[in-house]
């Protein structure tokens, strides 16, 4: 017991094979470096152009909205002219009638309603 746990050094104890172990090691920690250097690089890179490309969309958009704001200014001083051209308006104006009105105190699944 006291033997594995006092011989923590190299795992042979030929020099050749204790240098093959040490550059094999060295090269799979580079490789290890460089792989995730590059899958950084490449996750960053998919992040930038993700966030330009919601960048642009939202400039955009809010370049249509500023487009449209003074339009809206002058046809709500016009509303005719807006029902006239059958415009696309996202405001509908109507009127209704009550059909049912239950102010005699009986709901609908009682008798008579």
């Amino acid at each position: 017991m006291k033997n594995s746990t006092l011989n923590r050094g190299l795992p042979a104890g030929n020099p050749i094979a204790n240098i093959f172990v040490i550059v094999v090691g060295a090269l799979v920690i580079g490789v290890s470096v460089v792989l995730g250097f590059v899958a950084f690089v490449v996750l960053g890179s998919i992040l930038v152009v993700l966030a330009g490309v919601v960048g642009l969309r939202l400039w955009w958009f809010n370049r249509k909205l500023r487009r449209q704001a003074p339009n809206n200014q002058s046809n709500n001083q016009g509303s005719h002219q807006r029902r006239d051209q059958g415009g696309s308006g996202g405001v509908i104006e109507g009127e209704y009638q009550v059909l049912d009105d239950r102010r005699d105190g009986r709901g609908p699944d009682e008798p008579g309603a």
